[in-house]
């Protein structure tokens, strides 16, 4: 025999209110039943149109970017929009000197380092340490993801617009949905 139960929790209740907006007036108490009620999923996430996210932020030949810059700066893309970047940077420790190496945001008035490397080698000379970077930046009009370098060190990689500046995901070129 079917049975309804209601349901008193307050915090349930609360995660409908704030999910379905449209149900708040209704002031009913939640309720459950004891009767299976078949429950289909018409979202893109459950028809397997939409890519989980690792997958949409892989990195794919058509899409990628890439980028070296060696004993400079250069902008690496200044197109609004999130990107994925992914790089190595190879660091060279002159004895008796010091390097300065960053990834950065440029917004036209400002620099701010997302990474950078400073290191001062009074040691052994040409000491060499490597540096991975996988990272999402967020850049919006008028910045641009910048990379520089000393002499003698290496800043390479490639980047990939994962979404635009509205959130609106960017899949991999070659990946279309079944």
């Amino acid at each position: 025999m079917p049975q309804i139960i209601r349901i008193t929790s307050e915090a349930l209740q609360a995660t409908v209110r704030r999910l379905l907006p449209s149900q708040q007036g209704f002031g009913l108490d939640l309720e459950a039943t004891n009767v299976v009620t078949p429950i289909i999923d018409l979202t893109p996430t459950a028809e397997g149109s939409a890519l989980p996210e690792m997958l949409q932020t892989a990195l794919s030949f058509d899409d990628l970017t890439t980028f070296s810059i060696t004993g400079g700066s250069s902008t690496i893309v200044s197109t609004p929009g999130f990107w994925r970047v992914y790089a190595m940077l190879e660091v060279q420790h002159p004895a008796g000197s010091s390097v300065d190496n960053a990834l950065s945001i440029n917004n036209g008035l400002s620099t701010k380092d997302i990474i950078s490397t400073i290191s001062d080698n009074f040691g052994q000379d040409n000491t060499i340490s490597t540096n991975i970077v996988d990272i999402v930046v967020l850049l919006t009009a008028g910045d641009s993801l910048v990379g520089s370098t000393t002499a003698r060190n290496n800043l390479n990689g490639v980047v990939r617009q994962i979404a635009d500046i509205n959130g609106n995901l960017v899949n991999p070129s070659g990946y279309t949905s079944e």
